[in-house]
């Protein structure tokens, strides 16, 4: 009976709590929203079913808790908490994207600066509501809509925050099929969701090959907290397009980057254990990154339209809403909202072009808090 008891006592029937049953209800709607609304299944999959396992209770000891030090979960944890997964996922992103659409139309990367315009009002929010100055950065950059980029600075201004900032980052990337649309609806007319992008120029090799060299030094010499990321960012995009390394430009956003993505995705998931995660300031956070969304994709759809006053070819408002750093959803989202209105006007290629320079802007807005709050 001994035996018994201690048996139930180091299990869950012995530390369960409602808290407990709160996350793993969360992880359940995760999975169900990855395959029944295909909303980011490669991420909400993975942070799904780690909620859940990061759920079960057991007693501490055991050496299997991802806060256990020593464990195979802390192991893999520690590419989230000491940063070593983000700048990875970095070097597949360079080598999946495409900066020709932005290189070809190079005003619309103003539309991915002012999207970052989310950023410092969360993170004079966070301020507002008690945050330190380093953990409001932290949280501010969740504006970006770029999971990579929130994880890694977390880790390096707001560790006992990485959780719930990488929780919040994640979902509302998940979710831009339903945030954005509404948004840009809000913000424009039907007449300005009808205006046609004039067709794309051919990029040369030569810039092709130059442009990662090119703005990573300017970018580096601007942000040098952000080298980390873009070095990875850029590097990757010059294995793709130097054309000579195409077997390690395969790799990177192939196999390597599906790696990384369900170590990250499953290690985050696991990190949200109730005990630690269901706080008051969880819930401040979550709120505070929806707000951020929410202004990034207004900012850059009103910039848009500010643009067009000054422009003589008009834009389509739509794309600035790809300004923030959902690569590629925020651009697929665009697409969308413009073919309900005309199913033959085609935007995707120019919502790459803010879409791709959100990227970039997160990641040096990352660098900038970086140096400023360490």
């Amino acid at each position: 009976m001994d035996t018994l008891q201690q048996f139930l006592s180091a299990g869950a029937l012995g530390h369960f709590t409602l808290g407990h049953g709160i996350m793993i209800l969360v992880g359940l709607v995760f999975i169900w929203l990855a395959i029944s609304k295909h909303y980011e299944p490669l991420l909400l999959v993975p942070i799904g079913f780690g909620i859940v396992v990061g759920n079960i209770p057991f007693a501490e000891g055991m050496q299997i808790g991802v806060y256990e030090e020593g464990s195979v979960l802390s192991i893999l944890y520690k590419g989230v908490s000491q940063g070593w997964y983000p700048p990875l996922i970095f070097l597949g992103i360079g080598a999946m994207t495409d900066f020709g659409a932005m290189l070809q139309f190079p005003k619309l990367i103003l539309l991915g600066a002012a999207a970052q315009a989310g950023i410092f009002p969360t993170f004079l929010g966070a301020v507002a509501l008690g945050f330190s100055l380093p953990k409001a950065a932290a949280i501010g950059i969740i504006g970006g809509a770029d999971g990579p980029t929130a994880i890694f600075l977390a880790s390096k201004l707001a560790p006992e925050h990485l959780g719930a900032i990488a929780i919040a980052a994640y979902s509302y990337m998940a979710l831009v099929p339903v945030i954005q649309p509404p948004i840009i609806k809000l913000l424009t007319s039907r007449e300005e969701r009808l205006i046609r992008m004039p067709s794309a120029k051919p990029v040369s090799k030569r810039t092709r090959m130059l442009f990662p060299v090119v703005a990573f030094i300017i970018a580096g010499a601007v942000a040098p907290g952000a080298i980390t990321l873009l070095g990875m960012l850029f590097f990757g995009n010059l294995l793709k397009e130097s054309t000579v390394t195409d077997r390690l430009a395969r790799t990177a956003r192939e196999a390597f980057i599906d790696i990384i993505t369900v170590l990250l995705g499953f290690t985050v998931g696991v990190s949200t254990d109730a005990n630690r995660f269901l706080e008051a300031s969880s819930l401040k956070i979550f709120a505070l990154g929806a707000t951020a969304f929410a202004v990034a994709t207004a900012s850059g759809v009103l910039f848009a339209k500010l643009l067009n006053r000054f422009s003589k070819t008009p834009i389509n408002p739509i794309i600035g809403a790809a300004g923030v750093s959902a690569v590629p959803d925020s651009a697929r989202v665009c697409q969308l909202v413009a073919a309900r209105e005309d199913p033959t006007n085609f935007v995707i290629m120019h919502a790459m072009a803010p879409n791709v320079a959100g990227v970039i802007g997160s990641a040096v807005a990352a660098g900038i808090f970086l140096a400023t709050m360490m």
